[in-house]
């Protein structure tokens, strides 16, 4: 069996790492990646380690983190290589045939192994980016960001408000003029296939949080550097209480994983009401005490929010446009926020 070898911080991973380790796998039967990281870096090492097994789930290739605080360069110690060869050795001490990599410094890490050096695209020809492009403006090189990562660099904006204010429409319109995805509100298909307004549980409040947090997921990773989502479990969690009288514990408990987005639109109940089919409380009233819950929520857990008050549809329109835009100047968050669960509703 031949086996190869990459090592690398993968900080971001990008295309060209990728194609290294494709380049890799028509050279070699068994190919290992070591992803390696230290306490300074900017991203999580086992962060990295997750992205890079998701983006190499084929057989023969094995994903490996060391994470540990030695010598970058040689310069930093004279015994530089001799301390990253027995760092190597003790994650891979199987036989090394083949060392991969895009820098010079892999000749002397695969005479250091006994192994053969093989340099790919040392120039960037093949795949013209580098991770510190993709830290400095992702958007400038999204292309070549996998799937996996892309939602670190995301700027998320959520839409919430009472029935008729508009969200629905208006998270596709945003995703169209940002040229991007939009998430659209799961439980509305649910209830319009399952429930058609009656007989609402505790169960179907969750399985519309889990299949709306699964949307999400999936859309985002296709998503470009901005993605809209209608609705998530805030107004989830509202709905339960406006149909049920109460919120589930169970459903408030998801907030302890439940990751924030950037931005959250907050609709106003100013609009017009337009009975489409799906919909429950024309009642003015109701519609402010929606609104009025929604905006709670988002008080107890610290999130960032803008309302969307105007009664003209363009104007409405035009001031969530600023209000993204106003948030993308700011640039990506990478801090994937949690809020501890509040104590009362």
């Amino acid at each position: 069996m031949t086996r190869g070898f990459i090592l690398g911080k993968f900080l971001p991973p990008h295309a060209g790492h990728l194609f290294a380790c494709e380049v890799a796998r028509n050279r070699v039967e068994e190919l290992t990646v070591l992803v390696c990281s230290h306490d300074a870096e900017p991203i999580r090492g086992d962060l990295r380690a997750e992205w890079m097994r998701e983006c190499l789930p084929q057989p023969g290739c094995r994903v490996v983190h060391m994470h540990r605080d030695i010598p970058q360069e040689p310069k930093e110690h004279p015994e530089f290589w001799s301390i990253w060869k027995s760092a190597i050795l003790e994650h891979h001490p199987e036989p090394i045939d083949w060392v991969f990599g895009s820098e010079p410094y892999i000749h002397q890490l695969a005479a250091e192994l006994g192994a053969k050096p093989f340099l790919v695209d040392i120039e960037r020809h093949a795949v013209p980016v580098s991770g510190t492009d993709i830290r400095s403006r992702p958007d400038r090189h999204w292309m070549h960001i996998p799937q996996p990562v892309r939602p670190y660099y995301q700027t998320h904006v959520t839409l919430l408000g009472p029935e008729s204010a508009g969200k629905s429409v208006l998270c596709t319109e945003l995703a169209n003029h940002f040229a991007t995805l939009a998430i659209p509100e799961y439980g509305r298909d649910y209830d319009a296939t399952f429930k058609r307004g009656a007989d609402w549980t505790t169960g179907d409040f969750l399985t519309i949080a889990e299949g709306q947090r699964s949307l999400s997921r999936a859309i985002k990773r296709r998503a470009g550097p901005v993605v809209f989502e209608d609705t998530d479990l805030l107004q989830t969690i509202v709905w339960s209480e406006a149909l049920l009288g109460a919120a589930p514990p169970g459903l408030v408990q998801q907030l302890e994983i439940h990751s924030l987005p950037q931005l959250y639109l907050l609709l106003g109940p100013e609009m017009g009401w337009v009975d489409d089919g799906t919909r429950y409380h024309a009642e003015p009233v109701t519609r402010t005490w929606f609104f009025n819950r929604l905006l709670h929520w988002l008080e107890r857990i610290g999130a960032d929010w803008t309302i969307i008050a105007e009664t003209a549809w363009d104007q409405r329109r035009q001031r969530a446009t600023q209000a993204v835009r106003e948030r993308l100047s700011q640039g990506p968050d990478h801090s994937f926020r949690r809020k501890t669960v509040p104590q009362s509703a």
